[in-house]
């Protein structure tokens, strides 16, 4: 079956699977498909030019295929890694380090190393030295839940 697509499509095969792929990668992204894709493109180019050669048989089609992929996959993958800038917003989605170095009142005095302090619009659980309500704190640092305070 494959032998008899290839030979009736002829190197255009290739195209067609390169555009299904990049295709699908459109519709589910995930950053593989495209390399896949991108490997059956030139899968497709070589076969425009080695189309009459005698050793240009479908099983070494599929074998430079699988290679090229291979390839595209390691490359695409050092390109994407390679790829990542730092965000203006690196605390984006850890609301809790993003409160490090700022300052708040306490609403409930520290007793007993746990208070709270209102920043924004969030009542905050905290943590640290034993302090009367009032007092001026700044946060030093967050574990998820609670925030960690010293006097400011």
């Amino acid at each position: 079956m494959i032998q008899r697509i290839v030979t009736e499509l002829g190197p255009w095969a290739w195209w067609v699977l390169g555009i299904v792929l990049l295709i699908l990668e459109v519709l589910l992204p995930g950053v593989f498909l495209v390399w896949i894709g991108i490997a059956a493109i030139i899968t497709g180019a070589l076969s425009l030019l080695l189309w009459g050669e005698a050793f240009w048989v479908w099983q070494v089609q599929w074998l430079v295929f699988a290679v090229l992929s291979l390839v595209a996959a390691v490359l695409g993958r050092r390109i994407v890694s390679r790829s990542d800038t730092a965000s203006d917003q690196p605390y984006l989605n850890q609301r809790g380090q993003s409160l490090v170095g700022r300052t708040a009142t306490l609403e409930h005095p520290i007793a007993e190393g746990r208070g709270r302090i209102r920043l924004d619009d969030t009542m905050w659980s905290v943590q640290g030295p034993d302090l009367p309500i009032g007092t001026r704190v700044r946060v030093t640092a967050s574990n998820g839940r609670d925030l960690t305070v010293e006097p400011a």
